[in-house]
């Protein structure tokens, strides 16, 4: 009776054992590159050292069953497949939703001293305008913010500039019919950077060139470089006018008519998409895009068709007054004209990163260009 029931115990041990195996092998597979980094494993059952798991005669099932349970109940504690795993405590201290690398040259990431180091190569600082609104079904609200401080950034790899971003929100009150937008008054934008300015200014940064990366902003931002120029030691460009200046002058003239209209393509359409999927492309979901049905007021529909055949004064004319809050009466909300929120004609799904990146890179180059000119115009502005 006794040999029997130790029998029954031995294999109630053994399929125990056999489970634990089964279980441990199966989160090994998932785990194995975390579980190396850590020590746990070295080779593919050996952990630690070749003693701990060599099978030996006076090792019984139930210890080798106990040592899986150890195992398993390490991989489930924090071993994350694919990551090195730190040593130590501080292993456990780690945010894990925190993904981002220190950025060079971005004032967020950056220490004082850093700071400090930066003023001796630069008085330059590009502050990004951006906005927090929609941008159709597929696109970020914060498309403009990103986008912004991302061109910002590569433009600082290849040029010593600081990179600055001040406030999320712009002014976006005609898209306030989409949820999440927010929106802030011009005058509460323009005191804000021009403070911000005014702290930069003090540290020595007081060449300044605002990245509107929202249209809506231009107004505003025009306001503030020419107080920071009218009423502080500054000098401030707006950076998209200066980038310009790098290529050929632009027509100042309406072109001729075109024998095919030119397709409508501005906000959430294939152009910013393109941007977005090459500067920020985890954020964009693609497979939600639609094309939008536009609703142009009977009062611009003839603004509408001359703009679209590239008749300049038109545009002028149909932005004066098109997009604009509801409340102004003018029925030209965002809401009010687009079901889907993006101001295009265009398939936002035919968007390519390929295309984002040819658009970044040339408009990059030119900012470069221009800020690498500037520092030879004028070196240093006097502190």
């Amino acid at each position: 009776m006794r040999v029997e029931g130790r029998l029954h115990s031995e294999r109630r041990v053994s399929s125990a054992s056999s489970a634990l195996s089964i279980l441990f092998l199966g989160l090994l597979s998932n785990h194995l590159p975390g579980l190396a980094s850590m020590g746990v494993c070295q080779g593919v059952m050996v952990v630690q050292s070749p003693e701990r798991w060599a099978t030996r005669d006076s090792m019984s099932k139930l210890s080798r069953a106990a040592n899986a349970s150890i195992l398993i109940a390490a991989v489930l504690a924090g071993a994350s497949p694919g990551k090195a795993q730190p040593a130590g405590p501080a292993a456990a201290a780690v945010n894990p939703l925190w993904t981002q690398q220190k950025i060079k040259n971005y004032l967020p990431h950056m220490t004082w001293p850093e700071v400090e180091d930066l003023l001796k190569r630069t008085d330059m600082v590009i502050i990004p305008v951006g906005a927090l609104e929609q941008h159709g079904r597929h696109g970020p609200i914060g498309t403009d913010y990103l986008n912004g401080t991302e061109k910002g950034l590569l433009i600082a790899q290849k040029t010593d500039v600081l990179v600055a971003p001040i406030l999320l929100p712009g002014q976006s009150p005609y898209h306030m019919g989409f949820p999440g937008v927010i929106t802030l008054s011009s005058e509460t934008i323009e005191r804000v950077y021009v403070e911000a300015a005014q702290s930069l200014i003090r540290h020595g940064f007081k060449r300044i060139l605002f990245l509107t990366a929202h249209s809506g902003n231009e107004a505003t931002v025009r306001f503030i470089v020419d107080r920071i120029n009218q009423e502080t030691p500054g000098i401030a460009v707006e950076l998209n006018q200066a980038a310009q200046t790098v290529r050929e002058p632009r027509a100042t003239t309406s072109p001729p008519p075109q024998a095919k209209p030119r397709p409508f393509d501005r906000h959430g359409g294939v152009g910013e998409t393109s941007d977005s999927l090459y500067l920020t492309p985890n954020l964009v979901d693609l497979g939600a895009a639609r094309m939008a049905h536009l609703t142009v007021p009977p009062q611009l529909k003839s603004t509408y068709e001359r703009m679209q055949q590239g008749d300049r004064a038109a545009e002028l004319v149909f932005l004066a007054e098109a997009l604009k809050a509801k409340e102004t009466g003018k029925h030209s909300s965002t809401r009010e004209m687009s079901d889907m929120g993006q101001w295009s004609e265009l398939d936002p799904a035919t968007a390519t990163a390929a295309a984002g990146q040819t658009a970044t890179d040339r408009f990059v180059a030119d900012a470069v260009a221009f800020i690498d000119d500037w520092k030879r115009m004028r070196p240093r502005v006097d502190p």
